[in-house]
């Protein structure tokens, strides 16, 4: 089937608008576009931008030319907040701004068009890596005229139809046939599969209490969170900030928004009141068990957010040298543990993403490896990296898939979750059979929790002991919770290679916090307000930390690891604490 005349003639007409535009924008200074100096600074360019997209973004201003002004201020902080670009510019561009670049090409990408120029290094939309790394610039859209899918998501179309369609009708049917091309003009026509991810999925969720306890609370998944009311200034402008980040982050974060006069206990609960104006904070866990809110106060542009919500994806991951690792044989709860090996020198965005999810069930590690020469990568047959090796609780190491290939994030994130979910399932099995072989009869009863006194003070935590852990408690059912804690713990070998519970390693105790004021002084007093808290305390050193949260079975073990790992920053006591 040929291609009607009248889209041939639209398409015509659209191609050329945008090529006018685009063109009109790059001939521009993009210092004078944003009022800044050559000399100007990172921070200075970011709020130039700003204060100008603020003031010409389409959602805020319906005046004429605002569109195209708006579409000026964003490729010129395209080309000055990116330092190659920036270089290039300064290098080969005239006194009027030209690059002087060769042509580029048009092309479409999750409901947004794009420009790709022809000089190096000058798409002026970018996407992330599969296997991206923590810590840099990292890659964001800020072109943002939206073609295509939800109008209120990204500005709207301000030629007033779908030039996906147009686009489709003339390189993905007829007789020029229907392949599709990732990176091209191409767009799937409405209700075709797609393999990309569709940007329309991606939105900002209304969070209400019930949502926010059922599906953000510990559940292990990072949230942007926008809090507002609706007289809160550039809340349109927010959101459309925040759908970017969440499309370019989709897999590793997911967006909310909280109303604040709808929603009353929630913003008290989280302790957020609202102004004038809006705020952003990511629910993150970094890597504690709990889930806390972290606010951004940096500038509304989606790189910078993007940035701060890359830096608060969890950390559970342990990173390694691979020639200096071996998996452990005693490990905490016993649970199963795996190794991610890729060519990054950080630990990829996607493993710290899985490493929430998955926080209380695996234990993470994380290596760069450039081969595959190592002895324990031959040992299991590991021929291309990226590469998933696990260690089952029954001590069976094995690959669990090499050469992973993923195009998104958001793909890598679902693959990663379908092995360990296998490997979890396989380790449930191997638990469930060894739960069924007989106990013998002779094992030890259950140890006895001593209570430290000034009497044995020495003997017990004395400097021949490496660390003390103390259970203190305010109240008898308290100190029977603890009792039962520490002396199922201490029964258990619960660090990484060593034998902790060998000799006078590792000691636990009980202290009447009531009573012993004087040597809880010692410490920080203020951390020990509760009826139940852990003190880890190393004698030799003189060094501490309090573990004050609710102390349950799992948490009191993870505590008790992370310590002997070395995995917290111990605080200095001052002085030898004295018992009364």
């Amino acid at each position: 089937m040929g291609i009607p005349v009248r889209s041939l003639l639209v398409a015509s007409l659209v191609l050329s608008s945008i090529a006018l535009h685009v063109a009109a924008a790059r001939s521009l200074d993009p210092y004078k576009v944003l009022g800044v100096d050559k000399s100007a600074s990172q921070r200075d360019i970011q709020k130039a931008f700003h204060k100008l997209s603020l003031k010409y973004h389409p959602d805020k201003n319906k005046g004429k030319g605002a569109q195209e002004k708006f579409a000026e201020i964003n490729n010129a902080y395209e080309i000055l907040s990116d330092e190659e670009k920036r270089k290039n510019y300064d290098l080969y561009g005239d006194e009027k701004g030209n690059p002087g670049f060769d042509g580029g090409n048009f092309g479409n990408r999750e409901g947004y068009t794009y420009f790709t120029g022809g000089g190096p290094k000058t798409s002026y939309f970018t996407s992330d890596d599969g296997w991206q790394t923590m810590g840099g610039q990292g890659n964001t859209k800020t072109f943002s005229f939206s073609f295509g899918g939800n109008p209120g998501a990204g500005g709207g179309n301000p030629f007033g139809f779908d030039l996906g369609d147009v686009f489709s009708n003339l390189f993905s049917g007829g007789s020029m046939g229907g392949s599709q091309h990732t990176g091209s003009a191409g767009k799937a026509r409405p209700g075709a599969k797609s393999s990309s991810h569709d940007s329309s999925s991606v939105n900002i969720q209304e969070v209400t209490m019930q949502i926010f306890n059922k599906e953000i609370a510990d559940q292990g998944i990072t949230w942007l969170l926008l809090f507002y009311t609706p007289n809160t200034r550039g809340q349109s402008v927010l959101e459309s900030v925040v759908e970017d980040v969440a499309r370019s982050l989709d897999g590793a974060l997911k967006a909310g928004k909280v109303n604040c006069d709808h929603e009353k206990a929630l913003c008290k609960k989280a302790g957020v009141s609202i102004g004038k104006s809006a705020r952003l904070f990511v629910y993150s866990y970094t890597t504690t068990e709990k889930g806390s809110l972290h606010e951004y106060s940096g500038d509304y542009d989606s790189k910078s957010l993007k940035t701060f919500c890359q830096e608060h994806l969890p950390r559970f991951s342990k990173r390694v040298d691979i020639n200096q690792f071996s998996f452990s044989s005693n490990i905490i709860l016993n649970l199963p543990q795996v190794l991610l090996l890729s060519a990054k020198k950080d630990t990829p965005a996607m493993w710290r993403a899985v490493s929430g999810m998955f926080r209380s069930r695996l234990i993470f590690y994380d290596a760069e490896v450039q081969n595959v020469s190592h002895p324990l990568l031959k040992r299991l047959g590991v021929r291309n990296i990226p590469a998933l090796i696990g260690r089952s609780i029954n001590g069976e190491e094995q690959l669990l898939k090499d050469g992973i290939s993923v195009k998104d994030l958001r793909s890598g994130i679902k693959e990663l979750k379908s092995l360990l979910e296998n490997f979890e399932k396989k380790n449930k099995k191997l638990g469930s059979n060894q739960a069924k072989k007989p106990t013998h009869t002779n094992q030890p009863k259950e140890n006895k929790i001593p209570l430290l006194t000034a009497s044995n003070f020495e003997e017990i935590c004395g400097e021949k002991t490496s660390v003390c852990i103390i259970g203190i408690f305010k109240s008898n059912k308290a100190k029977e919770k603890l009792e039962t804690v520490l002396s199922e713990i201490s029964q258990k070998t619960l660090i990484r290679g060593q034998n902790y519970n060998s000799g006078n390693a590792v000691v636990y105790t009980l202290l009447d916090g009531n009573k012993q004021s004087a040597f809880l002084s010692t410490f920080d007093k203020s951390a020990f307000k509760s009826s139940d808290t852990l003190l880890a305390y190393k004698p030799r050193r003189g060094r501490y930390f309090v573990y004050n949260n609710e102390v349950t079975m799992e948490e009191a073990e993870r505590f008790v690891v992370s310590v002997l790992n070395g995995d917290v920053q111990l605080l200095s006591a001052g002085r030898k604490p004295v018992l009364m």
